[in-house]
């Protein structure tokens, strides 16, 4: 239990990111409309971040059901890195 209390934002970033590499790598082939697991390896960032914050495909329903969804998790993701950060303070 101890060691528990003392690794809990560790194992809770594990937790949390490991469905990260599995979100990610379906939100890529969404954007780059393909199902090539290359697309996880190639650091293509543009056009992954205009479909982040905007909408490429306004008539894909799965795609701005699924990048909702995404922005979702990182910004839960970015909630734990920020209340991480002001308890360690």
């Amino acid at each position: 239990m101890n060691f528990i209390k003392q690794h809990f934002w560790l194992i809770l970033f594990i937790v949390w990111g490991l469905p990260m590499t599995y979100y990610r790598s379906k939100f890529r082939k969404i954007v780059y409309q393909t199902d090539s697991w290359l697309i996880n390896i190639k650091p293509l960032f543009v056009k992954e971040l205009k479909a982040l914050f905007g909408t490429i495909y306004p008539e894909n329903k799965d795609s701005i059901k699924f990048r909702n969804f995404y922005r979702f998790y990182l910004l839960i993701y970015l909630i734990l890195f920020v209340v991480y950060y002001f308890q360690k303070k």
